[in-house]
C-alpha cells in the first residue's frame, strides 16, 4: 500500500482573482476584495484522481483547513497526524510541521498544495530533515514558476498514485513585492526529489542564464571513464567551457576523465576514441531543430550507435522548433531515434519534446 502525505495550504492562491498577484502577506487584503478559498477545491479534485486511479493507497494527513475535509470527502478514512495552532490564520510553520509528521510515519510521497512558497517549505523541511521522501504540487498559488507541480491537479492526483521512478527538479520562488510591482525576481530555494511524469509541468523561462544552468548540470553529471562526444554550436561550447577546455565552436570535440582527447575530431577519430561507455551531447540547431544531421555529420551513425545522446537546448530554443529532426543518413537509425526525448534545458530540468526523422 502507498502512503501519501496531504497538506493544502488552504490561503494558497486567493490573492490571483482579486489582482494581488499572491497572498503571502495579503490574506487580509484578498479577503477584504472578496477573495474565496481556491486550494481546497483543488485538493478535491486531485484526491479524488487518486482514489480513482484503482491503486491501493492510504491517506495521512493534517487536521482542518489543512486536509482532513477534503480527504474524507474524496472516500478516504485519513490518518490525521496533528492541525494547526490556528484554524484561521495557518502559517508556513503549520505546513511544516505537517511535513515533519508525515516524515515520522513514513509516508512514500507528499502531495501537497499550493504554489512555489509551499513548495518551498516542503522542500526545505525535507532537506533539513535529511529525507529523501518525494513531493509533488498541486497547482494552487498564483505563482506556480516550479517544475514540482503536475499540470493540472487531477494530473498530480494520477502521478502520486501511480509513479515508479523519481528525479531531481528545482523549485524556485518569486519575490512577490517585486512581481507586484511588474519585476520577476526569482530565486532557487531547493532541488527537490519528484516523480518522473510526462505530466509534470516544466519550469518556466525566468529570464537569461538557462545555458549556463544547463551547462552546469551537464558538468555536474559526468562520470568518471565515460567518453564525452560535444558537438558544435554555442549550447554545446557552454559545456565544454564548464568542464574547463576551449572547444572548437564549429567542431566536435572528445573528453573523458578532465581532458579533451580530440580536437575538432571527425568521424574516424571520434571512433578511435570512443571508450566503453559514451555520451554524445548535442544541441538543435536554432530554427530548423535538426539534432543530427546539419553540421555535425561527423557524428555518424556508427558513433550514435555506440552512444547515449544527450540533447541540450535552452527553453527559448525549444519554443522556437517546436519538434527535433534528425537526418543521419540511415533511416533504421533515424526511426530508432524518433519519438519522445527529454531534453535538458536547465541544471536539473528537462523538458519532453517530440524527434521526428
Amino acid at each position: 500500500m502507498r502512503r501519501i502525505g496531504v497538506v493544502v495550504n488552504p490561503i494558497a492562491g486567493m490573492g490571483g482573482r482579486v489582482g494581488l498577484k499572491g497572498t503571502d502577506g495579503k490574506v487580509a487584503e484578498a479577503r477584504e476584495r472578496g477573495a474565496e478559498p481556491r486550494a481546497p477545491d483543488r485538493a478535491g479534485e486531485a484526491l479524488r484522481a487518486v482514489a480513482d486511479s484503482g491503486e491501493d493507497v492510504s491517506i495521512v494527513t493534517y487536521g482542518d483547513p489543512m486536509g482532513e475535509s477534503v480527504a474524507r470527502d474524496a472516500g478516504f478514512d485519513p490518518e490525521v497526524v496533528g492541525a494547526p495552532g490556528d484554524r484561521d490564520a495557518t502559517t508556513s510553520a503549520d505546513t511544516r510541521e505537517a511535513v515533519r509528521a508525515f516524515v515520522d510515519r513514513g509516508v512514500d510521497v507528499v502531495l501537497f498544495v499550493g504554489g512555489d512558497g509551499t513548495a518551498a517549505d516542503v522542500a526545505e523541511t525535507l532537506d533539513d530533515l535529511d529525507a529523501e521522501t518525494p513531493m509533488l504540487g498541486v497547482p494552487a498559488g498564483v505563482k506556480v514558476y516550479s517544475s514540482v507541480f503536475g499540470v493540472s491537479p487531477r494530473a498530480a492526483g494520477r502521478i502520486v498514485a501511480t509513479f515508479s521512478e523519481t528525479e531531481p527538479a528545482e523549485v524556485n520562488d518569486v519575490d512577490e513585492d517585486a512581481f507586484r510591482g511588474g519585476e520577476v525576481v526569482t530565486e532557487l530555494r531547493a532541488v527537490a526529489t519528484v516523480p518522473v511524469a510526462d505530466q509534470r509541468q516544466s519550469a518556466k523561462q525566468l529570464g537569461g542564464g538557462t545555458v549556463e544552468t544547463l551547462a552546469e548540470g551537464v558538468a555536474e553529471s559526468v562520470r568518471e571513464g565515460v567518453t564525452y562526444v560535444l558537438g558544435p554550436g554555442s549550447t554545446v561550447g557552454a559545456v565544454k567551457e564548464r568542464l574547463g577546455f576551449d572547444g572548437t565552436a564549429l567542431g566536435v570535440d572528445v573528453w573523458r576523465d578532465g581532458e579533451p582527447l580530440v580536437r575538432d575530431a571527425g568521424e574516424s577519430e571520434i571512433l578511435d576514441a570512443l571508450g566503453e561507455e559514451n555520451v554524445v551531447v548535442v544541441s538543435p540547431i536554432g530554427g530548423q531543430g535538426f539534432v543530427f544531421g546539419r553540421g555535425n555529420q561527423q557524428i555518424s551513425p556508427a558513433v550514435i550507435r555506440r552512444s547515449t545522446v544527450e540533447v541540450v537546448a535552452s527553453r527559448s530554443k525549444l519554443d522556437d522548433v517546436g519538434t527535433l529532426r534528425v537526418d543521419t543518413g540511415d533511416p533504421d537509425l533515424d526511426a530508432e531515434l524518433a519519438g519522445w526525448t527529454k531534453v535538458r534545458v536547465g541544471r536539473y530540468e528537462r523538458r519532453l519534446v517530440e524527434v521526428v526523422a
